[in-house]
């Protein structure tokens, strides 16, 4: 289970890093590209949670 705070630690970081780039952004074709990265970690994330809760 370890690992499994592990990413989601990492994936935390990552969001922040990516919320901070898109709140400095000046364009919005650059906040557009950072809010799909976004999303792609949200869609990590809520697989992770899934797969927990199946192996529960």
């Amino acid at each position: 289970m370890a690992s499994s705070t592990d990413s989601s630690t990492a994936i935390d970081e990552e969001v922040r890093q990516l919320y901070e780039r898109y709140q400095a952004a000046e364009s919005d074709a650059e906040r557009r590209k950072i809010a799909l990265e976004m999303g792609k970690l949200d869609g990590h994330r809520h697989a992770e949670i899934y797969a927990a809760l199946e192996n529960e």
